[in-house]
């Protein structure tokens, strides 16, 4: 779903922008500008994978389980920021009609390969953003699906094609109004989620003094880990190797990602679980600070979200 929804709105801003300066060069029967447009295609989107590539390979080649983790909690805050960036601001942008005739008036007069480099970088911040929002969108499910990637760009390019080259109507504000609403839950996810990686760096790295959070030792000896006194909203659905009398075979799956042990359905790994963590951030065990940090995002989102889409 994730991947469907970023590839589908990501594309459709690429398919717009390729669509409408083709349009003003064929209209003008400038052959070799649009020879120029479809080689910008080609190497932007094979400049956006090695891009992507990169990025997944940077992060791999870390070896510092601790670190990982603080590069994880970095990527979703930066992700959650260019989400907001991106659908509220660049957004209104990026597929201006009138702003690209004027770009691409502007590139044909200049001599050269004017026409390849406006469509090049466009198409390559349009990867660029898809790579960066995947990226957050992996390390949070764990998992990728194609299905869901290749369908949101067939579709994407063939509602921009009927749009722009064959001049249907076709109500975007309202797609885009919609969309853009998913995406400020998906970026409080990310917020969320980053919080989550920070208290795993933080743990993993034996860092947590830095929140004011020691080992324990009372009086009958006991010691009381630093990560074990984490303040937690509710912990709930833990996994189990056996299941309770009360406990009902049909919410549990057995031996999810080869733990051998029953996961029920709202654990933020269960069937249903993994969907909620991925799309709004759910966690079924999130400490205070990632629920507040949730909640504020979220809030500030909305509240962009109207502003933006319900001027009055």
């Amino acid at each position: 779903m994730n991947e469907f929804i970023i590839t589908f709105r990501e594309t459709l801003e690429a398919a717009l922008i390729v669509g409408i300066i083709y349009t003003v060069i064929s209209r003008q029967g400038l052959k070799h500008e649009v020879l120029q447009l479809w080689y910008a295609v080609a190497t932007s989107i094979v400049a956006s994978v090695l891009v992507a590539l990169s990025l997944n390979n940077i992060k791999e080649s870390i070896g510092n389980e601790s670190i990982e983790k603080l590069v994880e909690a970095s990527l979703m805050f930066i992700t959650a920021g260019l989400l907001w960036y991106v659908i509220f601001w660049l957004s209104k942008k990026v597929s201006d009609r009138e702003v690209l005739e004027g770009q691409t008036s502007s590139a044909i007069k200049t001599a050269g390969w004017g026409v390849f480099f406006l469509v090049f970088f466009a198409i390559l911040r349009e990867g660029f953003e898809t790579a960066i929002f995947l990226m957050g969108s992996f390390s949070i499910l764990g998992t990728f699906s194609y299905v869901g990637f290749f369908s949101g760009m067939v579709l994407a390019i063939l509602l921009g094609y009927l749009v722009v080259v064959q001049g249907k109507k076709v109500d975007l504000t309202s797609f885009f109004r919609i969309t853009t609403l998913l995406l400020v839950f998906f970026a409080s996810g990310m917020v969320a989620y980053g919080t989550h990686e920070t208290e795993s760096f933080l743990v993993k790295g034996d860092h947590l003094e830095w929140v004011g959070l020691e080992d324990k030792k009372l009086e009958d000896g006991t010691i009381i880990k630093a990560k074990d006194q984490i303040s937690r909203v509710w912990n709930v659905h833990i996994p189990k190797k056996t299941l309770d009398e009360n406990d009902n075979e049909l919410f549990y799956s057995y031996n999810l990602h080869g733990k051998e042990k029953y996961s029920h359905w709202l654990h933020d790994k269960g069937r249903v679980g993994v969907f909620l963590k991925g799309f709004f951030g759910y966690n079924s065990n999130p400490n205070w600070a990632e629920l507040i940090l949730w909640f504020f995002s979220l809030v500030f989102g909305l509240s962009l979200w109207r502003k933006f889409y319900f001027k009055k």
